[in-house]
């Protein structure tokens, strides 16, 4: 069980991943905390609104910090995010040296989810984070908030599935 101060940094990825639905976008938000406990950056997906497959946000923020943060301030600052990383996020995640990621929803989740919903599940595996980055530091899926991103990514599933059938 997390700490209410992490669930509330969880439940702020949801609230930007709903943003990011709503503007169009698949369902997925983060937020970069440093040690002390201030939130650095935060962002939610733009791959169909910023017309650019790389602008998922853990990406986002892992390019932000690398360019603007110093190495002991990156190594300990926590991602928090709606969705477990892809493989691209999760090697950025380490290349630019950032600590702890917290997740909401697994990669595992998100499959079994689109295939219950008849979603393409993509060309991507879904690893794990740790299959990606030999020495992460991770924590989740946190269960009581499954039942919120599952609704996200129906909500999204649905509008996907109406918009093709009025082309």
């Amino acid at each position: 069980m997390l700490p209410d101060k992490e669930l509330a940094y969880l439940e702020r990825c949801i609230e930007l991943a709903r943003e990011a639905l709503q503007a169009g976008d698949d369902p997925f938000g983060s937020i970069l905390v440093d040690d002390q406990g201030q939130i650095l950056k935060e962002d939610r997906n733009r791959i169909v609104t910023g017309n650019d497959i790389s602008l998922h946000p853990e990406l986002t923020l892992a390019t932000w910090a690398y360019k603007n943060l110093p190495p002991n301030v990156r190594a300990s600052a926590t991602v928090y995010t709606s969705g477990e990383h892809c493989p691209m996020c999760a090697a950025a995640h380490s290349y630019a040296g950032l600590g702890r990621i917290v997740f909401a929803s697994s990669s595992k989740q998100l499959r079994q989810w689109k295939e219950e919903l008849g979603a393409p599940t993509g060309e991507v595996a879904a690893l794990p984070i740790e299959m990606v980055v030999k020495k992460a530091e991770v924590e989740g899926p946190v269960e009581e908030l499954g039942e919120k991103i599952f609704e996200l990514h129906r909500l999204r599933w649905e509008k996907v599935c109406s918009q093709s059938q009025g082309q």
